[in-house]
């Protein structure tokens, strides 16, 4: 019974590789809560901040602040592309390095010089297939960013646009909107658009002055958005991983369900050959 057997020890197969894909579907489920929850917990602060600067950024202030000022020409550009180190998260890393490929074609058909700058393997690894030179290249964020490791990415570049070196500084990351949506999106940092106003006005007591406060906050501002890519980036890679997952365990079962038929209906025509054969041997020694 040779196909038996083949038969038997593939579904082993299957059954072991169902075990590892539900085991890794359970743990990214896991971490998704965890990194939702950090989205989550982002999310009140950045709108309280930029509140602030939409209502005390004015014309007259911005001019004085060197993270505010927008370039006559947009010619020197760095681009930031968040990756996962790990892959088994289906199209995930794929649609980010897509993303940045086209934002980095569009700025350089304007005439743009890009340098670019990865985290994570996956990104790196792709871009250094195509041969492209990086600026910066980052594997040792783990998928519990901090503050700091927006600020040592970020601080560089902003220090950079302030002195003229640049003339803008995006981010590519996954937008985390839900568990099932986190499409790649491409952001402007610097120079910083402070978010429109929303709401009845507020009078502020500014002390020691609103030049003060805007200073300070600026740069506050320009890490957060960074901390909330970094963060939003790895709900979406653990939500896609949860998923590719689940859709690979239920292949799985759909693949033993088949084989275990099949199997079945092997065992049975070969059960009924044995039966007939042994009929027709007693048969014929009756006759």
């Amino acid at each position: 019974m040779a196909k038996g057997r083949e038969l038997k020890g593939r579904i082993k197969s299957v059954e072991n590789t169902r075990k590892i894909t539900r085991t890794m579907e359970m743990v990214a489920a896991s971490k998704m809560k965890r990194a939702t929850d950090r989205v989550a917990a982002a999310r009140p602060y950045a709108l309280a901040l930029g509140d602030v600067l939409a209502r005390l950024v004015r014309p007259d202030i911005a001019e004085r602040f060197p993270l505010l000022r927008q370039p006559a020409t947009t010619t020197r550009v760095a681009l930031v592309l968040l990756t996962a180190n790990r892959g088994l998260c289906g199209a995930f890393n794929t649609n980010l390095i897509r993303e940045a490929r086209a934002r980095i074609a569009e700025l350089e058909a304007k005439g743009a010089t890009v340098e670019l700058h990865v985290v994570g393997k996956k990104g790196i690894g792709f871009f250094k297939y195509l041969g492209r030179n990086l600026a910066s290249e980052r594997i040792d964020i783990t998928d519990r960013p901090s503050a700091a490791d927006a600020a040592s990415l970020i601080d560089g570049l902003t220090d950079r646009f302030a002195k003229g070196d640049l003339d803008a500084v995006y981010v590519t990351y996954a937008k985390f909107k839900s568990a099932l949506s986190t499409p790649p999106s491409t952001e402007q940092v610097v120079p910083v658009v402070p978010p429109a106003t929303q709401g009845t006005p507020r009078d502020f007591l500014l002390s020691p002055n609103a030049d003060v406060i805007v200073e300070a906050l600026l740069p506050a501002y320009v890490r957060n958005m960074v901390y909330r890519a970094l963060v939003e980036t790895v709900a979406g890679e653990q939500s896609a991983r949860r998923t590719a997952m689940k859709n690979a365990t239920d292949n799985a079962s759909d693949m033993l369900t088949l084989l275990k038929r099949t199997y079945n209906s092997a065992r049975q025509a070969q059960i009924t050959q044995e039966i007939a054969e042994i009929v027709g041997g007693a048969s014929a020694l009756q006759g």
